[in-house]
């Protein structure tokens, strides 16, 4: 980040709980412009609560989660009215989810699962849309002749290339990922890395990535946090957390991973 940026996105005091269980307590960072986030911790410590909370899909008890619109600067997003908040959601944000199906339109073709977002933007011309469409199926390395197909004639590993090139299209400045390749066999999860390596360096996008796994956090993110319980015990550069982890429950996972690899 250069000195003076403002943040793209600001969380503060951010807390949730499900009754007496706490998911996120005091939640608190900063993210910049093409700035890649990485939030890891086994299942259950939060992580996805707190992605969905900055998303705008669940209501924080109590915090604040801050994005800078265009035109109008950091505003806090759960202020805004819900026709806002969605807006946001399908132009300058994008979320890809660990089951692509869950962010595709299973009865519509490949082409206009990509194409619905530039119509939220005001496309309208059908060539148009159409050629966009083929380019980034060509840009995520899917064959462009298959737009017409339907997103269950495709393989998994090809289900999320389609989602992540229906996200990407209106060109957002965040990108939310929820375990992007969990659900991915291994070798079609290293081509799926690379991937998103590639366009996140080619776009400047920005991204809060939710994983378990640290080499999806090593290979994307430039920070990380470690979360346990609803906490944040640790954050930091990736590299310095992975390579010289602080708390013991950071030290634990890194462990872990490296017995068994």
């Amino acid at each position: 980040m250069n000195a003076g940026e403002q943040p793209l996105l600001r969380v503060a005091g951010l807390n949730r709980s499900y009754g007496s269980r706490v998911a996120c307590a005091d939640i608190a960072f900063e993210l910049y412009p093409g700035e890649i986030l990485a939030v890891v911790g086994e299942s259950g410590s939060g992580k996805t609560t707190l992605l969905n909370c900055i998303a705008g899909r669940l209501r924080p008890d109590r915090g604040s989660v801050e994005y800078d619109i265009r035109d109008s600067g950091l505003r806090d997003i759960w202020q805004l009215a819900e026709a806002e908040r969605r807006m946001l959601a399908r132009t300058d944000w994008g979320y890809v989810q660990q089951n692509p199906r869950d962010g595709l339109r299973a009865a519509v073709s490949a082409g206009a699962n990509i194409g619905e977002r530039l119509m939220l933007v005001g496309a309208r011309h059908y060539g148009a849309i159409r050629e966009q469409s083929a380019g980034w199926m060509a840009r995520v390395e899917l064959d462009a002749e298959r737009i017409d197909e339907l997103p269950t004639a495709f393989s998994g590993g090809m289900q999320q290339r389609l989602n992540i090139a229906r996200n990407l299209v209106t060109h957002p400045r965040l990108v939310f990922m929820d375990e992007p390749t969990a659900s991915l066999d291994v070798s079609v999860q290293a081509r799926l890395l690379d991937l998103l390596r590639n366009l996140s360096a080619e776009l400047q996008v920005a991204a809060v990535i939710v994983t378990h796994d640290l080499a999806v956090a090593r290979l994307l993110a430039q920070r990380m946090l470690v979360m346990r319980g609803g906490v944040v015990v640790e954050d930091g550069l990736t590299d310095q957390v992975l390579d010289d982890p602080q708390h013991p429950y950071t030290q634990l996972l890194v462990t872990s991973v490296l017995r068994a690899a």
